[in-house]
């Protein structure tokens, strides 16, 4: 929708008329709604088609609810020029910005979550496939260390020990301020691949992989299937994973790609510059049905988040009346940051 300007309603539909997805398939105007007493032309048409990782293979992070790359990517190579500023007020896995930089756009990403910058920042610029081999090579794992909550139910005691130690060596990064973006990207793979249901992941058999079982849940789980952790070499592990991310060639989105990562409410992002944004692709909140907290504790344990902030701020909507009346706080700011004829989807 044209954010600034009635008039630019006739510009959208001008251009979405043109498009073409391939020879076979071009938007089809099948209606008209009337929203705010303007009548805004309805397109349909086929965003991305049902083959599997036709991206870029650095968008394999598992995430709740996150959408198809191909999504963001219809909109800014319609939308925008290199150079432009593409924005994601709920930035979840960093779909939208990840796939803006990988077009040369700058990006702006904001996410009430922590956890969400943890995935997307180190996927901007990341570092080479050999600097992550060094770097795992070089972090020490201490023998018998023990996590402060029971996990036993997930991991095998000497790979329970390995993610403890890579759990404080990371902290001791950031604290002392030596962290950067290869410790970042280590701990983005790491915390992907705690929970999951194949041997890629550090714990036994576990679903979905994005997200994690209470203790209590994962224990019948494990009577059930007659399974017991065993150990897994996670450094070996997250040489892989990071094989596969790395895998397809990258432009050199570091170098000449201006990021913003904020971690705020989406109704109050002051630190984006008014009439800034050239395209906002994004998928708000659901209402109360995806638990993003407690779906996420075990990732909030090992980057040693606080989740009660989280739980708080996170729009948890239980009535549409009161999703709307957030969310309209979030399209006032949409509106300020968005510049003339800018859109967002």
């Amino acid at each position: 929708m044209a954010a600034k300007a009635v008039t630019g309603k006739k510009q959208l539909h001008t251009l979405l008329k043109g498009f073409r997805f391939n020879a076979k398939s071009v938007p089809t105007l099948r209606t008209t709604q009337l929203i705010a007493g303007h009548k805004v032309p309805v397109f349909v048409n086929e965003f991305w088609t049902a083959k599997k990782r036709q991206a870029n293979a650095i968008h394999e992070i598992s995430y709740r609810a996150c959408f198809k790359p191909e999504l963001p990517r219809f909109f800014i190579e319609r939308f925008t020029q290199p150079g432009d500023v593409v924005y994601d007020p709920f930035n979840g896995r960093g779909t939208t910005t990840v796939e803006a930089a990988l077009l040369g756009r700058h990006m702006v990403a904001n996410d009430v979550n922590p956890l969400s910058l943890i995935f997307t920042r180190p996927r901007i610029a990341p570092p080479t496939l050999q600097q992550v081999k060094e770097r795992l090579q070089d972090i020490p794992y201490i023998p018998k260390q023990n996590a402060e909550i029971d996990l036993s139910m997930f991991f095998e005691k000497n790979t329970l020990s390995e993610i403890v130690s890579l759990r404080n060596y990371l902290m001791e990064r950031l604290h002392t301020g030596k962290e950067d973006n290869t410790d970042r990207w280590i701990r983005m793979v790491a915390t992907n691949r705690l929970t999951g249901h194949s041997k890629g992941f550090f714990s036994v058999y576990s679903l979905p992989p994005n997200q994690a079982m209470s203790q209590e849940r994962q224990i019948k789980v494990n009577k059930a299937r007659g399974q017991k952790p065993d150990y897994r070499d996670t450094k070996k592990l997250m040489f892989t994973k990071s094989r596969i991310l790395l895998r397809d060639t990258l432009p050199d989105t570091g170098a000449g790609i201006k990021a913003k990562y904020l971690n705020c409410d989406a109704g109050a992002t002051r630190a984006i510059k008014s009439g800034s944004v050239s395209l906002t692709v994004t998928s708000p909140p659901f209402l109360d049905i995806v638990q993003y907290a407690i779906d996420n504790w075990m990732r909030c344990w090992f980057n040693n988040i606080d989740m009660a902030p989280i739980e708080r701020n996170i729009t948890m909507s239980r009535t549409v009346d009161d999703w709307a009346e957030k969310m309209r706080g979030v399209f006032r700011q949409l509106y300020r940051v968005t510049k003339p004829g800018g859109v967002v989807a």
